[in-house]
């Protein structure tokens, strides 16, 4: 998540405060391959915004996403 927050802060693309990351970005941040974003996104795993050909996914769907996988500790 930090790394999500950090490169969120630095992000430019932002439309009514909200951050949106391309398919070269979250790949980077989540340390998967672009490849592994296409899936979930045609598993419907991650929700994401289709302009033409451009992905692009936002920062509160994204961080929704993670807290879902998320696992508790159980020790």
């Amino acid at each position: 998540m930090e790394a999500l927050e950090r490169m969120a802060a630095s992000c430019k693309t932002a439309l009514n405060g909200e951050r949106y990351f391309t398919d070269k970005e979250l790949s980077e941040i989540l340390k998967v391959s672009r490849r592994t974003l296409q899936e979930w996104r045609n598993n419907g795993q991650i929700a994401y915004i289709q302009v033409c050909n451009k992905v692009l996914y936002r920062q509160s769907d994204i961080q929704t996403m993670l807290e879902k996988q998320l696992r508790k500790a159980w020790k």
